[in-house]
């Protein structure tokens, strides 16, 4: 038996969020600001080519916190990968511009960030020649759903010769005739799929209009933090598809970048906002997702991990290793909050409140918690 703890080997896939958008619209140069990393960003389509690829850290406050209780200097916070994708155009499903690199890098991430041009620059070209938001997100909503009708058109044919032979394979055919009458009529494959058995089986479909979309409306510095009447437009489209959406200045964000850290909340205060884009990008992101974290402490370390809302104990140690969930025993839980009050885990339990559960527990948001497992 032991007490899975977060120095033990590790077994985690960062959550991949892939930054899209046509050509000219900020993408890279969000990127840049949001990672620290110096992805090329220029006034021409097609700068970026192969997909840049950077880490962020999830802040969370929590874990200082809980780390002046624990009395360790360690804290290991959760991650999120950023992707920047090619630049996308008309005509990507077919192939145009550098559509096919761009769409079978899509296919790799979790969750889309559709990078809208909500700024006026005459000094910075637009694809399309005019800037109009509505129209470059059904440009790429377009796209992403052209390609899968294609997929999905092939993938139908091969069902229909070996659906006979197995009754699954008849499932997979149903559920591939209704997304391709679905996409046929202009509908996201996102919006097509709706139990839960048909969100696991249209897993192996690999569909792009499948992927939930954050829209992160690129604004001038002057319209922070209530945006533009382009702005305006890109809320409609995300309330109306249930998609996230929020105002964001790459231009600002790479100028936060430069700054010294103490010296960034009383800028972000001098322009109307709490929290940087990136903060509030990576919350928006873990609400699309519903995602949420739970924390592993001890003297070693503090160590955040994101699971799935509504996740059970034994998946939630699964975020940890694979071993723990097979040989879950229980889970000592405490909240968090019960830990910064009262001081110390023995005072937690001599409180009453450690609870030692089950393989029905639902883990909740801020749960500080000790596994217990067999190998």
């Amino acid at each position: 038996m032991f007490f899975a703890h977060s120095y033990f080997n590790i077994f985690f896939m960062s959550l991949r969020c892939g930054i899209v958008g046509l050509p000219n619209v900020g993408k890279s140069t969000l990127f840049n600001a949001i990672t620290a990393k110096q992805a090329e960003a220029a006034n021409y389509p097609f700068c970026t080519i192969e997909p840049n690829v950077g880490t962020v850290l999830v802040p969370d406050e929590r874990m200082q916190q809980i780390a002046d209780v624990v009395k360790t200097p360690t804290l290991v916070p959760a991650t999120l990968e950023i992707v920047d994708i090619a630049g996308l155009v008309k005509g990507a499903s077919k192939g145009e511009g550098l559509g096919n690199q761009f769409l079978s890098h899509i296919r790799e991430v979790d969750a889309i960030v559709h990078v809208v041009r909500c700024f006026d620059d005459d000094n910075i070209i637009h694809v399309e020649g005019r800037i109009d938001p509505a129209d470059d997100i059904i440009t790429i909503e377009t796209e992403l759903m052209l390609a899968d009708l294609d997929s999905m058109e092939r993938r139908i044919e091969r069902l229909r010769k070996n659906a006979k032979k197995e009754k699954e394979l008849l499932l997979q055919l149903d559920l591939a005739e209704k997304i391709v009458a679905g996409l046929g009529e202009g509908i996201p494959a996102r919006n097509i799929i709706e139990s839960p058995e048909e969100q696991i089986m249209a897993r192996q479909f690999f569909l792009l209009s499948s992927k939930p979309i954050l829209f992160a409306a690129n604004v001038a510095e002057t319209d922070l933090p209530d945006g533009n009447d382009y702005t305006k437009k890109v809320a409609e489209i995300a309330a109306a598809s249930g998609a996230k959406m929020l105002i964001i200045s790459a231009k600002t964000e790479a100028d936060i970048a430069e700054l010294p850290e103490e010296e960034r909340p009383e800028f972000l205060e001098s322009i109307g906002l709490t929290m940087s884009g990136l903060d509030r990008l990576i919350k928006t992101a873990y609400d699309l997702l519903g995602l949420q974290t739970y924390f592993t402490a001890g003297e070693k370390e503090v160590h955040a991990w994101t699971i799935h809302k509504g996740a059970a104990a034994p998946e939630a140690a699964g975020a940890i290793h694979s071993d723990f969930e097979k040989g879950f025993i229980r889970a000592e839980v405490m909240s968090y909050r019960d830990l910064i009050e009262l001081g110390s885990e023995q005072k937690v339990k001599i409180a009453g409140k450690l609870r030692s559960e089950g393989k029905e527990y639902i883990v909740k948001d801020g749960d500080v918690i000790v596994f217990r497992f067999n190998v």
